[in-house]
């Protein structure tokens, strides 16, 4: 059975909508998903099978792609939004796990190129968890 997924980016200007099963979550340490997340690392979905629908906002969307390299992006113009995007010649859906609306039921497969962890990375399961902004 297919799943149905809903997603947007940050200011509302594109919405979509994921019609398929979504087969891989990776979540990527790598050099390239660090600068381009401004984070530790990037939480990506994977498919082969599934098909995305711009429902709105389409001008509003660019992609960024990496010389010498199999990295891409593509975001939001407006407010930098990571959207969902094709690579390896339409062959493969990659989906930014936070652009999406609708819950996912699949958990991530692995943390991959893990060599290249940020270093103030490595102990983050010792400092404290807050639920909101600290008082």
């Amino acid at each position: 059975m297919n799943k149905y997924y809903q997603g947007s980016c940050l200011c509302g200007e594109i919405k979509l909508e994921i019609t398929g099963n979504l087969e891989q979550f990776f979540l990527c340490h790598c050099q390239h998903c660090q600068k381009d997340t401004g984070s530790a690392y990037a939480a990506n979905l994977f498919s082969t099978t599934a098909s995305l629908h711009i429902l709105s906002g389409n001008d509003n969307i660019q992609t960024f792609k990496l010389t010498n390299s199999r990295h891409s992006k593509s975001f939001c113009s407006r407010c930098g939004s990571a959207m969902p995007h094709y690579q390896m010649d339409g062959k493969l859906l990659v989906v930014p796990a936070g652009c999406l609306d609708t819950p996912i039921d699949i958990m991530p497969n692995a943390h991959i190129f893990t060599d290249s962890k940020a270093n103030w990375e490595h102990h983050l399961n010792n400092i404290p968890s807050l639920g909101g902004l600290p008082t």
